[in-house]
């Protein structure tokens, strides 16, 4: 059989639904891969490898028949364990949700079901989506396939990994704040952050609920579209769903890019860039230049502030979406005095520090007294923040910056100093204050050969022109490169 792990999502589909390879085969030898590889990785906190090889099998039985089979028929597919999986474990890999089993699929879970995508189980993360290195993890740390040693990004770290290391076809994380585009930057992957309401959030575990958005996670930028093109659309379960019919974005793959206008964000990379993502910014602008694309300096003036508006608004609402989890209904419980004490025995017990940080925070910004000084004056930045990309694509079509400042850092090396930590994510967070869409691609290796990604922005509801250029960049310089164990 050929190597699944090294097969492309569209090549998996379509030498499935040939009958070249049997999806029960292409399950097993993921499987067996998982078995090997991930007791390093710790990409995965549940593989439910009975009902893999179920669906599989499903799968080969429709094709035998003459069904007509989905877009993702027989591709292993990994979720993030925020998204609610009926009859497997959800627990956002938390203690206060350890042993939870939901009686319901996500909306993305239900499309990929659809689409005949193989779930093999359910993927790494930070606690409740909150950090950026996957070390708030619960259940221990996912490691970054190129150095063990190496933090995969967070939160959707798991995800990142798995596909990187060919543990899945591809998977589905989450984007509060940058949360699958700064670990796929990390892991050498593509990801797309979709427009705030292009894909429902229905089933998907709430951290701030004006920001967190289901994304794909592939090996290239087709891959990912195929895997957008299948979740995104139209939920009437989830009120902020929007209800504009879907594009195809994997047609746009091979379409000319030559006179796209490119923003270039002025000062992107004198926010504490690392030499390294410094220099492989100025050859992508080359690279753009030499497709036919025209650069243009563009501004955004209130970037600046990001930071600051995310960690109060996203930490506020945190605290208001994470008040559920109290041992009375689902989790643990931690039996106290009386319910007062019971609250604070479990949810005291339950969360890890950071996001007991997030919550404190959040709660702080939103008590009497403190509301105006800082929850209401960061929603008035967060408007002049996306009236600042509004003005920028009056003057281009997409804008870059890097994805992230680094690449991939070592396990301890910022986990004491979550300022630092947090200043991962600048380049991420304005695009997802915006609600616009953005994705991350390789653009090259570092000198220790670790990946950087390229963040690349359009306007609402214009995925595609993500999908265009993103295709057209990733063909251009060949990007092939996988982590020293992939083969």
């Amino acid at each position: 059989m050929r190597d699944a792990a090294g097969m492309a999502v569209t090549e998996l589909a379509a030498a499935i639904a040939s009958g070249e390879l049997s999806a029960v085969e292409v399950t097993r030898a993921t499987l067996a891969r998982i078995a090997a590889r991930d007791g390093v990785t710790h990409a995965y906190l549940h593989v439910d490898s009975e009902g893999a090889l179920q669906a599989a099998a499903q799968v080969d039985r429709a094709r035998a028949q003459g069904e007509k089979l989905g877009v993702l028929a027989g591709v292993p597919i990994g979720i993030k364990d925020c998204m609610c999986t009926r009859g497997l474990p959800t627990t956002c890999a938390s203690k206060i949700l350890e042993g939870y089993v939901p009686p319901y699929d996500a909306h993305v879970v239900e499309r990929v079901r659809a689409a005949g995508g193989v779930i093999v189980g359910k993927l790494n993360m930070d606690e409740f989506a909150m950090g950026s290195s996957n070390e708030n993890s619960a259940y221990g740390t996912a490691r970054n396939p190129w150095d063990s040693a190496r933090t995969p990004g967070g939160s959707s770290g798991g995800a990142a990994a798995a596909t990187a290391e060919g543990l899945a076809g591809a998977t589905l994380g989450s984007d509060t704040g940058g949360s699958v585009r700064q670990p796929a930057s990390y892991c050498g992957v593509t990801a797309i952050k979709p427009t705030y309401g292009r894909v429902s959030r229905y089933g998907l575990i709430a951290f701030a609920s004006s920001l967190d958005q289901v994304g794909p996670i592939a090996r290239n930028v087709r891959d990912a579209a195929r895997m957008l093109g299948v979740i995104a659309g139209h939920d009437p379960r989830d009120a902020t769903s929007v209800t504009r019919p879907v594009d195809d974005y994997e047609a746009e793959c091979g379409k000319d890019v030559r006179g796209l206008r490119v923003g270039v964000v002025k000062g992107a990379t004198d926010r504490g860039c690392d030499p390294a993502v410094v220099e492989a910014f100025a050859r992508t602008q080359k690279q753009l230049t030499a497709l036919g694309c025209e650069l243009v300096e563009v501004e955004l003036p209130h970037q600046e502030h990001a930071l600051a508006v995310y960690y109060i608004i996203a930490p506020a609402e945190a605290s208001s979406n994470l008040a559920r989890f109290d041992g009375m209904r689902y989790g643990l419980r931690v039996n106290g005095d009386d319910l007062r004490d019971t609250y604070a025995r479990t949810r005291g017990a339950g969360f890890g520090p950071e996001v007991k940080r997030r919550i404190m925070l959040g709660t702080y910004a939103l008590s009497a007294g403190y509301y105006d000084a800082f929850y209401l004056k960061a929603q008035k930045v967060r408007t002049l923040i996306k009236r600042d990309f509004t003005q920028a694509f009056s003057r281009c079509d997409v804008l870059i910056t890097p994805t992230a400042p680094t690449a991939a850092f070592k396990f301890g090396e910022k986990s004491g100093d979550p300022m630092s930590m947090y200043m991962q994510d600048i380049f991420t967070l304005p695009p997802s204050l915006a609600g616009i869409p953005a994705v991350s691609v390789p653009c090259g290796l570092s000198p220790d050969g670790l990946p950087i990604g390229l963040q690349i922005c359009a306007p609402e509801l214009e995925e595609k022109r993500l999908v265009r250029i993103g295709h057209a960049f990733e063909t251009a310089i060949a990007w092939n490169h996988r982590p020293p164990r992939f083969s």
